[in-house]
């Protein structure tokens, strides 16, 4: 019962997790947990149980030019209360790439 009273009690929090606020918990909590500070977010999409799953862009090995660093592309999951429910590498590519 007292978990319902607590519920209520807070008017103005969120039932579900925002896409805003999904990925920042993910980037924070990745860039924590990686050692590597987020570059960009390409994509987000909302998870059947609440959380979303954040693409996230870093830098794993700078190079000069920077053209020529070494990307890489995480999955990063967060669930609906916001934490860190996975991370996997997608792909590693030149700076310098385009997807055609």
């Amino acid at each position: 019962m007292s978990a319902d009273s607590s519920d209520s009690s807070s008017p103005g929090k969120p039932e579900r997790l925002t896409a805003a606020n999904a990925i920042r918990a993910a980037t924070e909590q990745f860039g924590a947990l990686l050692g590597r500070a987020p570059e960009a977010v390409s994509g987000i999409r909302a998870l059947p149980d609440g959380g979303w799953s954040v693409l996230i862009d870093v830098v794993e090995l700078e190079r000069i030019p920077a053209t020529t660093s070494i990307m890489a592309t995480y999955r990063v999951d967060v669930d609906a209360a916001g934490e860190l429910s996975g991370c996997e590498r997608l792909r590693r590519y030149t700076r310098g790439t385009t997807d055609m």
